[in-house]
């Protein structure tokens, strides 16, 4: 019932979408958002593991931020308003051009439609889109004050090695230039190489404004309790600090988006349809991620992050090879799916051998608490 009730406003919201979708074009118009909303939820679950790692350090002012603002930005800004941006600097066209070319719903395989000039655009996406995930999953394998491991075998290695400073954006700075040489042709390397870049540098400047500013809050709220004479609870992230980390997670999402926006008009190339599905899968996938933080699911299943950063490196490495392959979006998707439920079941296997461990341990206790003392070998009992 709780669950239910976290995810009321969600359901309205997906009712009144395949109305629209109803009256805009029928019953198949009400299948094809259907089909979309399920593949945005499910393709984006690590995208909802990850960010509820973030969310959970801000305060509730700020996670009703992510669910209101936020997604007005998820919604209309990366489902509707940037594919007719893309259109518009790929296809070099005016707005009102981009409208015009969107509502007559062409074949996105016939050059000059709409989703034709959108995936022309594809190159500088899993470019920008590739290095911004890879370096979130490399900062997280090369993270030294990570405590758990899952994969240990790989994980451990890396995180000896992950004491050389600045690893990760070299790692990623080399992979760009290995990508541009070898799977763009020679005329697509420059703009491959800038997006890339610019991708390093969103990344460094959005999580490095993050980190300074958590580092402020977590000076102030030492301060504070160095007067009270008292150490409480670790205080969530508000004000500047919070505001940073939710830009932090609105350009990350943006991120998981990319690919997305273009992949749906693999379904439909109807730009209305297409906003409604994804937009409508995205509210659900941002309300899944505050379910995680409030149920403490991170804690309780304890590799669910760590398949979530698997799965993330897994879209990234993937995203750039569309440059020179092409990978189906259902592939993409169930290889991060794998790594989730993988993640999972590791999580629920170690939680019952822990279980069982201590039930063995409080048996063993009560075993011997039962047994009848014995008197010292040797001892000699007291006489009058």
């Amino acid at each position: 019932m709780d669950t239910l009730r976290h995810f009321k406003w969600d359901l309205v919201v997906l009712v009144a979408a395949l109305a629209v979708a109803f009256v805009y074009q029928g019953w198949g118009a009400v299948w094809l958002a259907a089909i979309l909303i399920v593949v945005e939820i499910v393709f984006s679950f690590d995208n909802a593991a990850v960010n509820a790692k973030y969310l959970a350090r801000m305060n509730p002012f700020w996670q009703r931020m992510f669910l209101t603002v936020g997604i007005l930005v998820a919604v209309f800004g990366m489902r509707l308003i940037f594919p007719f941006v893309i259109v518009c600097v790929t296809g070099h066209v005016s707005p009102a051009e981009a409208v015009r070319l969107a509502l007559e719903k062409g074949d996105a395989h016939e050059p000059g439609t709409y989703g034709y000039l959108l995936e022309q655009a594809h190159p500088s996406i899993a470019a920008f889109g590739g290095v911004f995930l890879l370096l979130l999953f490399l900062n997280f394998l090369f993270d030294t004050e990570r405590e758990s491991t899952w994969l240990s075998w790989i994980e451990k290695p890396l995180l000896r090695v992950g004491k050389l400073d600045q690893l990760a954006t070299v790692v990623a700075g080399i992979g760009l230039l290995l990508a541009a040489e070898l799977l763009v042709p020679a005329e697509e390397q420059a703009t491959v190489l800038f997006a890339g870049l610019l991708g390093i540098v969103v990344y460094i400047a959005v999580n490095g404004l993050a980190a300074v500013m958590e580092d402020q809050e977590a000076a102030k709220e030492e301060a504070l309790e160095a007067n009270a004479g008292q150490a409480g609870a670790q205080a969530l992230l508000a004000g500047k600090a919070a505001f940073s980390l939710f830009l932090f997670l609105e350009v990350l999402d943006a991120t998981f988006s990319f690919d997305g926006v273009i992949g749906a008009f693999a379904i439909t190339p109807d730009p209305i349809i297409i906003a409604l599905g994804l937009g409508v899968g995205a509210l659900f996938v941002r309300s899944m991620t505050v379910y995680l933080v409030r149920k403490g699911t991170l804690a309780e299943y304890r590799y669910l992050e760590h398949g979530a950063h698997w799965a993330i490196g897994a879209l990234a490495v993937l995203l750039v090879l569309t440059l020179a392959l092409d990978i189906p979006d259902v592939v993409i998707g169930l290889v991060g799916l794998v790594f989730i439920g993988a993640a999972w079941v590791s999580s629920v296997a170690a939680n019952r051998n822990e279980a069982s461990a201590v039930v063995a341990d409080l048996s063993q206790l009560e075993t011997e608490l039962a047994e009848p003392s014995l008197a010292p070998a040797g001892s000699t009992e007291l006489k009058d």
